[in-house]
């Protein structure tokens, strides 16, 4: 079994679905405008700078999903998924899920962006596996914490590997794709790493190690 895996942000989307998420809460006014869009804004900002606190980014990101029932932000994603997501979903990136579905390998999205966020993504894209990072759900509700390890820079070594021993998979000729530099880590433990419309740093990061670069922006 061949491993295609796949960042999300920016690399199967042409956007941040985290982001974008916090851009939908403030828009539906669920949540404070001012203070929520700038908190939201400096996090992405730190981000992409690679100097993120995944962990004081979380306790801000997953508060939403604390204050409010689970039935309401099902309601609130499925208008999330046509609003933001689905402009964000490239030709491109789809004809490459295909590509490697036709050689018989193994698709999988590997994100730091939480699971409530992104397992419809993942359904939409056709893509049976998910590592994201895991907002812990107690009696049907958000508690607002971090189940496990976050799925973010060697967090997603981590996961990953958590999965292969679960699975009884290995690395064995395995892709990942990435457009951001936070996915170094992993991108060093595949055989074929693959830079997509990459920040200047992982770009840099490509041409250093002769990593494929591509582009599935249209």
């Amino acid at each position: 079994m061949t491993l295609a895996i796949f960042d999300l942000d920016n690399t199967l989307l042409a956007g941040d679905s985290d982001h974008a998420w916090g851009e939908f809460l403030v828009e539906e006014g669920i949540v404070d405008a001012e203070e929520y869009r700038k908190a939201n804004d400096r996090f992405y900002q730190e981000y992409l700078n690679g100097e993120l606190d995944i962990l004081h980014y979380l306790g801000f990101a997953l508060q939403p999903l604390a204050s409010h029932n689970l039935d309401q932000l099902l309601t609130w994603r499925d208008s999330f998924m046509d609003k933001k997501v689905r402009p964000m979903m490239q030709r491109k990136a789809a004809e490459l899920l295909d590509s490697h579905r036709a050689q018989g390998h193994t698709l999988m999205i590997i994100t730091a962006t939480n699971r409530f966020v992104t397992e419809p993504i993942a359904e939409a894209l056709g893509i049976e596996h998910l590592i994201a990072t895991e907002p812990e759900l107690v009696n049907g509700r958000y508690t607002g914490e971090v189940a496990g390890v976050p799925s973010f820079q060697d967090g997603k070594v981590t996961r990953l590997q958590d999965w292969l021993t679960a699975y009884g998979h290995d690395l064995d000729g395995a892709w990942f794709y990435s457009d951001s530099h936070n996915d170094a880590p992993l991108l060093r433990e595949v055989e074929n790493p693959v830079a997509v419309d990459p920040d200047p740093t992982l770009e840099g990061l490509a041409r250093e190690n002769g990593w494929q670069i591509l582009s599935l922006r249209d």
